[in-house]
């Protein structure tokens, strides 16, 4: 076995693999760009070698500054993860003139799957049903206009050399496909170095079902289940589980027999994963080969047992697959929910900034039997960079069936604790509680359909309320205890604190009082039911177990001068705790009127301007894009919201911009 493996990545994958090299006894190095001194992957790796400055195009995806630290290091073999390097031919045909094993498939099946034009043609030339769209490259945005309405909108605008959503548009019309070659096309360069487009048809109401295949160098193949990853934005995919909810046995075996066959047909090795579309019919459609380890790999894992890691490696080695097909059981259902540093009451867009607060759930098994799972490669303190893939972690978890893992994830999620940053913490536990979610009945339309305004937070039901009304109402007299006997000792008197309470919630007033108070809970009467509450929270702590009646809540709390703001199950609330006085003065105070911001353009995350598409004086329309920022290698075009006049451009192309920085300002 090989004694030492350099991983040509970063992040939460780069962490992956070293905890399986690790367990198999192998030393590792860990390549790292300036940006990157400090990050997990380094510390977690025997050795480290810097390899540059931040953008990947001047470190992680440069092959010759791969090779010098593969010299250094003297590994005998490389991981190249996913993204990044990872289905470059080049890289791969260098390590193999090196005589460095790399621990993916031939160099041959790289590029016969690996560019999605060439995989499309092989598909078809096997017979496979392919998606309809144009094979050949895009030379410009006209001829993706004239091509776009051959196929007829609306199409998908797709990188060749493209992945994890990167290079992709979806065009409705002639503008969307001019606006989307170009976007398309620059950030394929900067996420791949390599900018050829091509179009296909867009399939409306799919879902998105993969095949996990592996296979080694001795002509064996075998496929591992599928995976659903239909909930996804902006086609980056978002959450995915395994099986599927729609698949059955009949149709997963027909798709797992094409996908082996199309490997074979490569001599694929390693493990790799055969995309497809399917309808409403269950009718599946060949969408494209990733030849490397998908981002969804652990919930395959969890439901076949199966280190697909320990696998790659062990075929780069030439071993023989050791596991047949017949030995494949799928146990379960296993969900992955993936944390991105992006802000979804900002449309999702990328934020940046440090982790203040970075304790994930435990991970393990737990006490009712399911299991947690957290592949992370951040730690509280670091730094989310603004060059790199907005992923933060993914979060696991596995039960015996579907609702017990969608269960586990809810309770997962409510006990993530992070700061410091935007993230989608809280959209991800709104998709657990989502109706049609829990049904499976999902598309890959499902968050522009379910939240077609973007996602404004979640509303708690007035049931669920009054369970947080009792809950705060304890965690407030709790603290309050606390404050009575700190102000006794130091003034030499007794505060007695109160018995009735009324918790607004959302506006909505729970009365309520409390009997047999102590600093464990209280018995609370509200709303005319007697409900026991016990916790062992104490002031300080910003997660509370709560035991309300017969159901245990996880509450990330903080203190504020009326009460709590509690984050529950997507939801975030200043949860006020008064006196009947108190709550009687409140109701007299007037609102206050947010700031008039419509005549500036903010830009809407940390990045970094790569056009301004007016000038001063300009009478613009709805719509109009006005500018272009990049952050996190995704450009993101605003657009006028009416029409309006260019009054002042604050900012030009180059420039980097803070969170809400004044790029224009509009005139009357």
């Amino acid at each position: 076995m090989f004694k030492k493996i350099l991983i040509a990545n970063r992040g939460e994958i780069a962490c992956r693999v070293i905890k399986t090299a690790k367990k198999m006894g192998i030393a590792t190095v860990a390549v790292y760009s300036d940006a990157d001194a400090n990050a997990l992957h380094v510390k977690m790796a025997d050795e480290a070698i810097h390899i540059g400055p931040p953008p990947a195009n001047e470190s992680y995806i440069v092959i010759e500054k791969i090779m010098d630290a593969i010299k250094q290091s003297g590994a005998e073999a490389v991981h190249p993860g996913y993204g990044f390097l990872s289905e470059n031919p080049k890289f791969a045909e260098a390590l193999k003139k090196a005589k460095v094993a790399f621990i993916g498939p031939p160099v041959g099946a790289i590029e016969a799957m690996g560019d999605k034009i060439t995989s499309k043609k092989l598909a078809q030339e096997a017979g496979v049903s392919t998606v309809p769209g144009h094979m050949d490259l895009i030379e410009d945005a006209d001829e993706a206009i004239k091509i776009s309405k051959q196929i007829g909108y609306p199409v998908m605008i797709k990188a060749s050399a493209g992945g994890g959503g990167k290079g992709m548009r979806i065009a409705w019309n002639d503008e969307d496909a001019r606006e989307g070659f170009q976007s398309s096309k620059n950030e394929a360069k900067n996420s791949f170095g390599d900018d050829r487009i091509f179009i296909e048809k867009f399939v409306t109401q799919p879902r998105h079902i993969e095949i996990q295949v592996l296979g080694d160098n001795h002509g064996n193949c075998i496929y591992l289940g599928e995976r659903e990853c239909s909930i996804q934005r902006r086609n980056q995919k978002v959450i995915e589980e395994a099986p599927s909810p729609f698949l059955d046995e009949k149709t997963r075996k027909a798709m797992g027999e094409q996908a082996v066959a199309l490997s074979k047909a490569v001599d694929y090795s390693s493990a790799g994963t055969v995309e497809f579309i399917v309808d409403g019919d269950k009718n599946f459609y060949f969408l494209e080969m990733n030849t490397r380890l998908q981002v969804e790999h652990p919930v395959t894992e969890l439901i076949t047992g199966i280190d697909l890691v320990e696998q790659m490696i062990r075929a780069a080695y030439g071993e023989k697959l050791a596991i047949k097909q017949e030995d494949i059981k799928l146990t379960g259902w296993a969900i992955e929910s993936r944390l991105y540093a992006e802000d979804p009451y900002r449309n999702f867009l990328p934020s940046i900034g440090r982790l203040t607060k970075y304790r994930p759930p435990q991970e393990g098994e737990t006490d009712n039997g399911t299991i947690v799972r957290n592949d992370n490669g951040v730690f509280e303190g670091g730094e989310i960079s603004m060059f790199y893939d907005p992923m933060i972690a993914k979060l696991c978890t596995w039960g015996e069936d579907r609702p017990t893992a969608i269960h586990a994830m809810r309770e997962a999620l409510d006990g993530f604790e992070v700061e410091g940053i935007g993230h989608n913490l809280p959209f991800l536990s709104a998709v657990m509680d989502h109706y049609k979610f829990c049904s499976g009945n999902i598309t890959t339309a499902f968050i522009e359909e379910e939240y077609p305004d973007g996602f404004a937070g979640v509303t708690i039901d007035i049931d669920s309320q009054k369970k947080l009304a009792a809950a705060a109402s304890i965690l407030n007299t709790i603290s309050e205890l606390r404050r009575t006997r700190l102000s006794g000792t130091l003034v030499n008197h007794k505060r007695k604190v109160g018995k009735e309470w009324v918790v607004i919630i959302d506006g909505n007033h729970f009365p309520l009082k409390l009997n047999k108070i102590c600093n464990e809970g209280a018995n609370v009467k509200i709303k005319g039911e007697k409900i026991g509450v016990e916790t062992e929270w104490r002031p300080g702590q910003s997660l509370a177990h709560v035991q309300v009646g017969n159901e245990m809540l996880k509450l990330k709390v903080e203190k504020t001068n009326t009460g709590l703001r509690i984050r529950w199950r997507g939801a975030e609330m200043d949860v006020k705790v008064l006196n009947e006085t108190q709550a009687k003065y409140l109701a007299m105070m007037p609102e206050k009127i947010a700031e008039d911001m419509s005549k500036f353009l903010l830009c809407p995350m940390p990045g970094l301007v790569v056009s301004i598409n007016v000038s001063e004086g300009d009478e613009v329309e709805e719509g109009q894009a006005l500018a272009t920022v990049e952050a996190m290698k995704m450009e993101n075009i605003l657009r006028a919201e009416k029409k309006c006049t260019i009054a002042k451009i604050n900012a030009k192309a180059g420039d980097s911009l803070a969170l809400d920085d004044v790029i224009i300002e509009f005139g009357d």
